[in-house]
Protein backbone atom coordinates (compact mmCIF):
# COMPACT_ATOMS: atom_id res chain seq x y z
CA UNK A 1 0.00 0.00 0.00
CA UNK A 2 2.36 2.22 -1.22
CA UNK A 3 1.95 6.17 0.28
CA UNK A 4 -1.25 5.04 2.15
CA UNK A 5 -0.40 4.85 6.36
CA UNK A 6 -1.59 1.61 7.58
CA UNK A 7 -2.85 1.98 11.47
CA UNK A 8 -3.44 -1.17 13.51
CA UNK A 9 -7.06 -2.01 14.95
CA UNK A 10 -8.26 -4.36 17.45
CA UNK A 11 -11.86 -6.26 17.17
CA UNK A 12 -13.05 -6.49 21.01
CA UNK A 13 -16.20 -8.12 22.10
CA UNK A 14 -16.37 -5.50 25.26
CA UNK A 15 -18.41 -6.20 28.49
CA UNK A 16 -17.59 -10.16 27.91
CA UNK A 17 -14.85 -12.71 28.37
CA UNK A 18 -15.71 -14.91 25.28
CA UNK A 19 -15.82 -13.62 21.80
CA UNK A 20 -18.90 -13.05 19.63
CA UNK A 21 -20.46 -12.21 22.88
CA UNK A 22 -20.83 -8.66 24.34
CA UNK A 23 -20.52 -5.53 22.45
CA UNK A 24 -18.30 -5.42 19.59
CA UNK A 25 -16.06 -2.15 19.21
CA UNK A 26 -12.97 -1.42 17.09
CA UNK A 27 -10.44 -0.12 18.16
CA UNK A 28 -7.68 1.78 16.06
CA UNK A 29 -4.40 2.90 17.25
CA UNK A 30 -3.29 6.24 16.29
CA UNK A 31 0.20 8.36 16.68
CA UNK A 32 -1.77 11.20 17.40
CA UNK A 33 -5.30 13.07 16.42
CA UNK A 34 -6.38 12.80 12.75
CA UNK A 35 -8.91 14.97 11.11
CA UNK A 36 -12.56 15.01 11.50
CA UNK A 37 -13.46 13.20 8.17
CA UNK A 38 -11.05 10.64 8.65
CA UNK A 39 -12.32 9.11 11.96
CA UNK A 40 -15.98 8.95 10.90
CA UNK A 41 -15.00 7.12 7.27
CA UNK A 42 -13.20 4.69 9.66
CA UNK A 43 -16.26 4.37 11.97
CA UNK A 44 -18.33 4.19 9.13
CA UNK A 45 -16.67 1.50 7.31
CA UNK A 46 -16.87 -0.38 10.50
CA UNK A 47 -19.90 0.24 11.00
CA UNK A 48 -20.40 -1.23 14.97
CA UNK A 49 -22.12 0.79 17.09
CA UNK A 50 -18.78 2.68 18.39
CA UNK A 51 -15.59 2.88 16.87
CA UNK A 52 -12.89 4.25 19.00
CA UNK A 53 -9.32 5.87 18.56
CA UNK A 54 -6.57 5.84 20.93
CA UNK A 55 -2.91 6.67 21.12
CA UNK A 56 -0.90 7.60 24.12
CA UNK A 57 0.05 11.45 24.74
CA UNK A 58 3.31 12.22 26.29
CA UNK A 59 2.11 15.64 26.87
CA UNK A 60 -0.63 14.66 29.04
CA UNK A 61 1.14 11.48 30.31
CA UNK A 62 -2.29 9.29 29.53
CA UNK A 63 -4.44 7.19 26.92
CA UNK A 64 -6.34 9.56 24.92
CA UNK A 65 -9.52 7.94 23.37
CA UNK A 66 -12.15 9.27 20.89
CA UNK A 67 -15.09 7.48 19.51
CA UNK A 68 -17.58 7.78 16.69
CA UNK A 69 -20.76 6.49 15.72
CA UNK A 70 -21.53 5.14 12.16
CA UNK A 71 -23.54 8.31 11.75
CA UNK A 72 -20.30 10.25 11.81
CA UNK A 73 -21.28 11.76 15.71
CA UNK A 74 -18.88 12.20 18.31
CA UNK A 75 -19.41 10.71 22.16
CA UNK A 76 -18.29 11.23 25.30
CA UNK A 77 -18.90 9.35 28.85
CA UNK A 78 -17.53 6.16 30.33
CA UNK A 79 -19.73 3.64 28.20
CA UNK A 80 -17.86 0.31 26.13
CA UNK A 81 -16.55 2.95 23.95
CA UNK A 82 -14.20 3.67 26.60
CA UNK A 83 -13.85 0.22 28.26
CA UNK A 84 -13.20 -1.32 25.49
CA UNK A 85 -10.70 1.10 24.81
CA UNK A 86 -8.48 0.96 27.48
CA UNK A 87 -8.41 -2.60 27.54
CA UNK A 88 -7.51 -2.68 24.07
CA UNK A 89 -4.51 -0.29 24.99
CA UNK A 90 -3.60 -2.58 27.84
CA UNK A 91 -3.64 -6.22 25.75
CA UNK A 92 -1.40 -4.51 23.17
CA UNK A 93 1.04 -3.35 26.35
CA UNK A 94 0.63 0.04 25.79
CA UNK A 95 2.65 1.24 29.36
CA UNK A 96 -0.82 3.41 29.62
CA UNK A 97 -0.33 4.12 33.71
CA UNK A 98 3.51 4.29 33.96
CA UNK A 99 3.76 7.48 34.28
CA UNK A 100 0.65 8.14 36.54
CA UNK A 101 0.10 8.16 40.21
CA UNK A 102 -1.12 3.93 41.23
CA UNK A 103 -4.11 6.00 43.26
CA UNK A 104 -4.81 8.30 40.39
CA UNK A 105 -5.38 6.70 37.20
CA UNK A 106 -7.46 7.35 34.15
CA UNK A 107 -7.75 8.19 30.75
CA UNK A 108 -8.75 10.83 28.39
CA UNK A 109 -11.89 10.86 26.65
CA UNK A 110 -12.76 13.81 24.53
CA UNK A 111 -10.11 15.96 26.39
CA UNK A 112 -11.95 15.27 29.56
CA UNK A 113 -9.91 12.91 32.40
CA UNK A 114 -11.77 9.85 33.38
CA UNK A 115 -10.87 7.93 36.41
CA UNK A 116 -10.49 3.99 36.02
CA UNK A 117 -9.37 0.95 37.84
CA UNK A 118 -7.57 -2.18 35.84
CA UNK A 119 -6.38 -5.59 36.72
CA UNK A 120 -6.28 -8.73 35.36
CA UNK A 121 -8.41 -12.04 35.80
CA UNK A 122 -5.99 -14.52 37.18
CA UNK A 123 -7.47 -17.18 35.08
CA UNK A 124 -8.21 -15.77 31.74
CA UNK A 125 -5.52 -13.02 31.64
CA UNK A 126 -8.16 -10.57 30.18
CA UNK A 127 -8.05 -7.10 31.40
CA UNK A 128 -11.13 -6.06 33.92
CA UNK A 129 -11.50 -2.27 33.74
CA UNK A 130 -13.82 -0.30 36.55
CA UNK A 131 -14.57 3.17 34.98
CA UNK A 132 -15.68 5.81 37.75
CA UNK A 133 -18.21 7.67 36.75
CA UNK A 134 -20.02 10.34 38.50
CA UNK A 135 -22.68 9.98 41.06
CA UNK A 136 -26.22 10.19 39.52
CA UNK A 137 -28.19 13.10 39.10
CA UNK A 138 -31.93 11.75 38.99
CA UNK A 139 -33.83 14.41 36.80
CA UNK A 140 -37.16 14.46 35.46
CA UNK A 141 -39.65 12.05 34.62
CA UNK A 142 -41.57 10.83 31.40
CA UNK A 143 -44.97 10.38 30.42
CA UNK A 144 -45.30 6.64 31.11
CA UNK A 145 -47.93 6.49 28.17
CA UNK A 146 -45.53 8.10 25.58
CA UNK A 147 -42.90 5.58 25.82
CA UNK A 148 -45.18 2.68 26.21
CA UNK A 149 -46.74 3.64 22.59
CA UNK A 150 -43.03 4.46 21.20
CA UNK A 151 -42.00 0.90 22.59
CA UNK A 152 -45.39 -0.87 21.11
CA UNK A 153 -46.47 -1.68 25.12
CA UNK A 154 -49.32 -0.99 27.38
CA UNK A 155 -48.93 1.54 30.33
CA UNK A 156 -49.05 -1.10 32.64
CA UNK A 157 -46.52 -2.81 30.81
CA UNK A 158 -44.48 -0.14 32.46
CA UNK A 159 -45.77 0.31 35.45
CA UNK A 160 -43.59 -1.68 38.49
CA UNK A 161 -44.44 -1.23 41.91
CA UNK A 162 -43.22 2.31 42.44
CA UNK A 163 -41.07 3.10 39.46
CA UNK A 164 -42.09 5.27 36.36
CA UNK A 165 -39.45 6.21 33.44
CA UNK A 166 -37.21 8.93 34.95
CA UNK A 167 -34.33 10.68 32.95
CA UNK A 168 -31.14 10.13 34.93
CA UNK A 169 -27.43 11.15 34.09
CA UNK A 170 -23.34 10.43 35.22
CA UNK A 171 -22.39 10.99 31.90
CA UNK A 172 -25.01 11.54 29.68
CA UNK A 173 -28.60 11.81 29.91
CA UNK A 174 -30.84 8.82 29.06
CA UNK A 175 -34.58 7.33 30.22
CA UNK A 176 -34.89 4.58 32.82
CA UNK A 177 -37.51 2.04 31.43
CA UNK A 178 -39.03 0.15 34.24
CA UNK A 179 -41.15 -2.75 32.57
CA UNK A 180 -43.02 -5.76 34.13
CA UNK A 181 -41.00 -8.73 32.93
CA UNK A 182 -38.22 -10.39 30.71
CA UNK A 183 -40.99 -11.37 28.09
CA UNK A 184 -42.17 -8.14 27.61
CA UNK A 185 -38.76 -6.73 27.64
CA UNK A 186 -37.98 -8.66 24.65
CA UNK A 187 -40.91 -8.91 22.90
CA UNK A 188 -41.34 -5.37 22.41
CA UNK A 189 -40.55 -3.48 18.97
CA UNK A 190 -39.71 0.29 18.93
CA UNK A 191 -40.70 2.92 16.85
CA UNK A 192 -37.29 4.95 16.51
CA UNK A 193 -39.14 8.16 14.67
CA UNK A 194 -40.99 8.14 18.22
CA UNK A 195 -38.33 7.72 20.59
CA UNK A 196 -36.06 10.66 18.45
CA UNK A 197 -39.22 12.59 18.81
CA UNK A 198 -39.34 11.74 22.92
CA UNK A 199 -36.04 12.38 23.07
CA UNK A 200 -35.64 15.37 21.75
CA UNK A 201 -38.83 16.98 24.01
CA UNK A 202 -37.42 15.38 27.17
CA UNK A 203 -33.95 16.22 26.28
CA UNK A 204 -32.15 13.09 26.87
CA UNK A 205 -30.25 10.34 24.50
CA UNK A 206 -31.04 6.95 25.07
CA UNK A 207 -33.73 4.69 26.40
CA UNK A 208 -32.44 2.02 29.12
CA UNK A 209 -35.32 -0.56 29.31
CA UNK A 210 -34.91 -3.08 32.33
CA UNK A 211 -36.82 -5.75 34.08
CA UNK A 212 -35.67 -6.56 37.67
CA UNK A 213 -34.73 -10.67 37.79
CA UNK A 214 -35.83 -13.35 40.23
CA UNK A 215 -33.67 -13.10 43.32
CA UNK A 216 -31.73 -16.56 42.19
CA UNK A 217 -30.27 -15.16 38.98
CA UNK A 218 -26.78 -13.73 38.90
CA UNK A 219 -27.79 -10.58 36.98
CA UNK A 220 -29.92 -8.58 39.17
CA UNK A 221 -31.77 -6.83 36.27
CA UNK A 222 -31.88 -7.45 32.46
CA UNK A 223 -32.40 -4.62 30.43
CA UNK A 224 -32.02 -3.34 26.29
CA UNK A 225 -31.40 -0.15 25.10
CA UNK A 226 -32.37 2.05 22.22
CA UNK A 227 -30.58 5.35 21.36
CA UNK A 228 -31.87 5.93 17.55
CA UNK A 229 -30.94 9.81 18.54
CA UNK A 230 -27.55 9.12 17.80
CA UNK A 231 -27.95 6.14 15.00
CA UNK A 232 -28.08 3.05 17.33
CA UNK A 233 -30.72 1.26 16.66
CA UNK A 234 -29.96 -1.49 19.61
CA UNK A 235 -26.89 -1.83 21.62
CA UNK A 236 -25.58 -5.10 23.18
CA UNK A 237 -23.86 -3.30 26.30
CA UNK A 238 -24.36 0.23 27.42
CA UNK A 239 -21.88 1.42 30.06
CA UNK A 240 -23.17 5.06 30.04
CA UNK A 241 -26.79 3.66 30.82
CA UNK A 242 -25.80 0.92 33.58
CA UNK A 243 -24.48 4.07 35.67
CA UNK A 244 -27.68 5.47 35.90
CA UNK A 245 -29.62 2.49 36.05
CA UNK A 246 -27.41 1.54 39.14
CA UNK A 247 -27.69 4.91 40.78
CA UNK A 248 -31.46 4.95 39.93
CA UNK A 249 -32.32 1.83 41.76
CA UNK A 250 -29.75 2.36 44.56
CA UNK A 251 -32.08 5.98 45.33
CA UNK A 252 -34.94 4.34 45.17
CA UNK A 253 -33.58 0.64 47.47
CA UNK A 254 -33.73 -2.06 45.44
CA UNK A 255 -29.76 -2.09 45.45
CA UNK A 256 -27.66 -1.14 47.82
CA UNK A 257 -24.80 1.24 47.93
CA UNK A 258 -21.15 0.21 48.43
CA UNK A 259 -22.48 -3.69 47.05
CA UNK A 260 -21.36 -5.05 43.28
CA UNK A 261 -23.99 -6.30 41.02
CA UNK A 262 -24.39 -7.47 37.55
CA UNK A 263 -26.76 -6.42 34.81
CA UNK A 264 -27.43 -8.64 31.38
CA UNK A 265 -27.75 -6.49 28.60
CA UNK A 266 -27.76 -7.64 24.54
CA UNK A 267 -29.58 -10.92 25.23
CA UNK A 268 -32.64 -10.38 21.93
CA UNK A 269 -29.11 -9.46 19.65
CA UNK A 270 -27.55 -13.14 20.98
CA UNK A 271 -24.80 -10.86 22.53
CA UNK A 272 -25.17 -11.67 25.76
CA UNK A 273 -23.20 -9.00 28.02
CA UNK A 274 -22.66 -8.61 31.85
CA UNK A 275 -22.00 -5.31 33.00
CA UNK A 276 -20.50 -4.89 36.61
CA UNK A 277 -22.02 -2.06 38.75
CA UNK A 278 -21.70 -0.28 41.72
CA UNK A 279 -23.07 3.12 43.21
CA UNK A 280 -20.54 4.52 46.27
CA UNK A 281 -20.62 7.91 47.78
CA UNK A 282 -18.47 10.03 45.53
CA UNK A 283 -19.05 7.50 42.49
CA UNK A 284 -20.20 4.98 40.35
CA UNK A 285 -18.37 2.24 39.13
CA UNK A 286 -19.51 0.47 35.85
CA UNK A 287 -16.69 -2.44 34.37
CA UNK A 288 -16.34 -5.99 32.72
CA UNK A 289 -14.09 -7.40 30.51
CA UNK A 290 -13.04 -7.50 26.99
CA UNK A 291 -12.29 -10.41 24.40
CA UNK A 292 -9.66 -9.95 21.18
CA UNK A 293 -12.16 -11.10 18.35
CA UNK A 294 -10.44 -10.04 15.36
CA UNK A 295 -6.97 -7.78 14.28
CA UNK A 296 -5.73 -6.15 11.42
CA UNK A 297 -4.40 -2.68 9.58
CA UNK A 298 -6.34 -0.26 7.63
CA UNK A 299 -5.08 2.26 5.56
CA UNK A 300 -5.51 6.23 4.92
Amino acid sequence: MMGRIALEYYVLDVFSNTSYKGNPLSVVFTDGNLDLEVYQNIAKEFGYSETSFVYYSKVQKALNVRSFTPIGFEIDGAGHNLLGAVCGALLKKIPIFDEQDENNRFVIMKNAPIRVTASFDSVTQYPIVQMHQKQAIIKHQVPTYKIAIALGLKIEDLEVNMLVPTVVQTEVSHVMVPIRNSQLLNGCTPDNKLLIEISKEHQFEGFYCFTITDEDQDNIVEARFFNPIIGIEEDAATGTAAGPLIGFLTKNKYTQPNKEYKILQGVKLNQSSIIEVMSRQSDILVGGSSAITMRGELYI
